[in-house]
């Protein structure tokens, strides 16, 4: 059996942004030589997440709009923030989109579905955060 592990580094320009990191997924498994198997992509950070769906700027934007609804940002709505943090509102989004995602490798490439890629969701960023890429199979 082969592995393959690898830590991206994610650092985020806005607080709250969704990242397409395919390709960078693409890349990990094309060096890992795995033809059949899988590969896990998880964030390593409760309030970011990963999941899969469509790379279109007007749905990332409606994700974003849409979790603000759910959990909205605001210091005094929280119990957690009486810890002297503010970011309530991103363990509760990041709850809400998953912390990881399987896609199955099949003649050595990421086997999707139509219009599938894979997405960093951030919504505490502006600081270093990692995502675990783990490939295995033969």
């Amino acid at each position: 059996m082969k592995t393959r592990t690898k830590y991206l580094t994610m650092r985020t320009k806005d607080k709250r942004e969704i990242v397409n990191i395919t390709k960078e997924v693409e890349k990990v498994v094309a060096e890992s030589g795995v033809k059949e198997g899988l590969c896990l992509i998880n964030s390593m950070h409760v309030t970011s997440s990963v999941f899969i769906n469509d790379e279109e700027r007007g749905l990332k934007e409606d994700f974003l709009k849409w979790l603000e609804s759910l959990a909205p940002y605001d210091v005094e709505r929280y119990k957690h923030n009486l810890t002297g943090e503010d970011n309530a509102h991103a363990h509760l989004k990041r709850t809400v989109m998953g912390r990881e995602v399987v896609v199955a490798i099949t003649n050595g490439k990421l086997d999707f579905g139509p219009w599938e890629e894979i997405f960093y969701g951030e919504f505490d960023g502006q600081r270093d955060k990692r995502v675990l890429v783990k490939v295995i199979g033969e």
